[in-house]
């Protein structure tokens, strides 16, 4: 299906340059996703995969040690997608106050994946709604030490970000400017809580995440709370 246009520029300067920033629209997109070819197939292969792993955690019997192994390991593959090098052998050491093979920055980051997302896991399961507020929470705990934490761990960005290139001037993508930031999330939180657009869980999710990665909220980090935002939204 072809599509239109999904945002629009706003042309602002930056550091005397004129730069294009896109806005993306509010979700749920416009004209509604087609689930022509093949979207459907994919959509239902995904979710009976779930579905089996659903299945197959219901026979654990210690479900318990399954999370604790899947948090850290995933916060690992996760941290690596950002270069770093620390293993889940590091983080387990790290952990136990041994000391890992690798750069302390890196483990330190993978741990802060790790207690970002329990912390979001947990405030989750208590009630707390998935929210711009939990949001930057997972972001602080995220940015709380290490590379990063500089970079106002828990706050939108009150400055113009860019992804590729040395500038915004000559970046391969330039998010929203600041100013709309708070719009564009307030748009995303309202989304992901709709009801009644007959949107599936998983495609939501996934339409939240490209979404979130599209307006980069944050200095940085934006690449590992959308990953654990794909993971929150399941749970909620």
């Amino acid at each position: 299906m072809k599509r239109g246009v999904t945002g629009k520029y706003d042309v602002t300067a930056v550091g005397g340059e004129q730069v294009r920033a896109f806005i993306p629209d509010p979700l749920p997109p416009v004209p509604a996703i087609s689930f022509e070819g093949g979207l459907q197939p994919a959509l239902e292969a995904a979710v009976l995969a779930i579905g089996r792993l659903d299945g197959v955690a219901a026979l654990l019997p210690d479900k318990s040690l399954f999370l604790y192994t899947y948090v850290r390991k995933e916060a690992v593959l996760s941290s690596q997608i950002e270069g770093t090098q620390s293993s889940l052998s590091d983080l387990l050491l790290f952990e136990l106050d041994e000391a890992p093979g690798v750069p302390l920055d890196d483990v330190v980051e993978v741990s802060n994946y790790v207690a970002a997302l329990e912390h979001g896991l947990k405030r989750l399961r208590r009630g707390f709604p998935l929210s711009n507020r939990l949001i930057r929470e997972i972001h602080g705990v995220l940015l709380s030490r290490g590379r990063g934490s500089g970079k106002d761990p828990g706050e939108f960005r009150r400055s113009q970000n860019w992804i590729g290139g040395t500038r915004p001037g000559n970046a391969a993508f330039v998010p929203p400017p600041h100013i709309a930031v708070p719009d564009c999330m307030g748009a995303l939180e309202r989304f992901l809580h709709a009801q009644g657009d007959g949107l599936p869980v998983l495609l939501r999710a996934g339409l939240a995440h490209v979404q979130f990665e599209t307006i980069h909220p944050f200095l940085d980090g934006n690449g590992r709370v959308g990953r654990l935002l794909l993971q929150e939204t399941g749970v909620a």
